[in-house]
């Protein structure tokens, strides 16, 4: 299975990035690749064998997916790694760069899309993080 990496620095310290991006208050606010797109609702049990759950959907109501996926492992300010339902495995490593953050997520392609469709969507999305964390 072919693997995709996404990545972004971004100009907040380790512990606000970790906390922007597992908390669901946050996680409604920046996990959508485009303007067009919401996420109206998100859950995550943050430990090993909990639960991340959350829905996007297009604004106007024309199309919208459940996304959810159950935690590997969990090293805080880290890494965590999980397995989505459909069997694919997501890494993100958080790299403390001194008062910046270096997300990297690497996931297992799937078969429907073209694999540069869903490197831009996952990178589109880490970017809608960028832009949430720093701008806060």
């Amino acid at each position: 299975m072919e693997q995709i990496t996404v990545k972004s620095i971004v100009q907040s310290p380790v512990a606000q990035v970790w906390e922007l991006w597992t908390k669901p208050e946050h996680i409604t606010k920046w996990n959508f690749a485009s303007e067009d797109w919401h996420c109206p609702s998100a859950e995550n049990d943050l430990k090993v064998g909990g639960k991340l759950k959350s829905r996007m959907e297009a604004k106007d109501g024309s199309f919208g997916f459940d996304f959810e996926a159950t935690y590997n492992q969990i090293v805080d300010y880290k890494k965590i790694v999980y397995t989505i339902a459909d069997s694919r495995k997501v890494t993100t490593d958080f790299r403390d760069l001194d008062g910046s953050t270096e997300v990297i997520t690497i996931f297992d392609a799937e078969t429907t899309n073209p694999i540069e469709m869903q490197r831009e969507g996952w990178q589109a999305i880490l970017d809608n993080f960028k832009t949430y964390t720093e701008t806060r």
